[in-house]
């Protein structure tokens, strides 16, 4: 069946980097817009890539999200829709590549259509529901810091709950107090939508962890973090890479969660070598 934009419920916005003849397809993380990808983009050449992007749900130039269905699924169908493009104007399938939020949106996609992806990177995926498997301990204390956010967004404070989300998983520069204010606006648009998707990375509502699921996809496998992330997602690494048998790890030594945005070559570096 046909996923042609114009037949979703929603259409997001998308836009395309790069003038290469390596396709890819790339879904970016929370609080952020498909030019996340820009300096990867120029990180793997310009005239050697084309990187194919969309904006979120409540994110960039799309739409806010409806409230309908699971936003994770829906932004995955949306990615489909035009995953479907690309793979019929190249005429085979692409590398797919996610970040964070974006990185679980990326693994629903693939486990829906394997046949468009050639291959398949996570970076800092936040499905923390996998965690539960390897290190429960470290689940169960995700659970009790993510309460700090989830207490002043409950009270309505959406601007300061958005500023100690960003603290924890941004890039930890500008301070928020720099960050110009049509950013912070923008993020705090997005916040609602975050919020949103407790069930789906901390109980994996969508089902992504379901048996065989991660254990069917057999194309190549890239799974990235920072060495100075989060330390959930050691957990989210480990756990992953035991279910998915052609998967690699890549630790990026110095890096914290924006991974992508802050050591791009670093990135292109790991995906070069997964491709050659």
């Amino acid at each position: 069946m046909s996923l042609d934009q114009a037949s979703l419920p929603q259409q997001v916005y998308h836009r395309a980097f790069g003038t290469g003849a390596r396709p890819l397809f790339a879904v970016h993380c929370s609080l952020a817009h498909s030019g996340a990808w820009r300096g990867l983009a120029a990180a793997l050449g310009e005239n050697q890539v084309t990187i194919e992007a969309f904006d979120l749900l409540s994110h960039g130039k799309s739409p806010d999200w409806d409230g309908q269905g699971i936003l994770q699924l829906r932004n995955a169908e949306a990615g489909l829709a035009l995953l479907e493009s690309q793979v019929a104007e190249v005429g085979a399938a692409v590398d797919l590549i996610g970040h964070s939020f974006g990185a679980t949106v990326a693994l629903a996609m693939a486990e829906a259509r394997p046949d468009w992806v050639r291959s398949l990177t996570l970076i800092e995926p936040v499905l923390f529901a996998a965690a539960g498997s390897v290190d429960p301990e470290a689940l169960a204390q995700m659970r009790r810091d993510h309460i700090t956010v989830r207490t002043p967004y409950a009270a309505g404070d959406i601007e300061l709950a958005t500023r100690l989300f960003n603290r924890a998983w941004g890039t930890g520069h500008p301070k928020w107090p720099d960050i110009p204010e049509h950013a912070r606006a923008a993020m705090m648009r997005s916040f609602p939508a975050v919020m949103d998707c407790d069930a789906q990375v901390y109980d994996d509502e969508a089902g992504l962890l379901a048996p065989g699921a991660l254990e069917a996809l057999q194309m190549p496998i890239l799974l990235m973090q920072g060495g100075a992330t989060q330390p959930i997602m050691s957990a989210v690494t480990k756990a992953l890479s035991t279910r998915m048998p052609a998967a690699r790890v890549e630790v990026v030594e110095g890096a914290g969660h924006m991974v992508p945005v802050t050591h791009p070559r670093a990135v292109a570096a790991a995906l070069q070598a997964l491709w050659s």
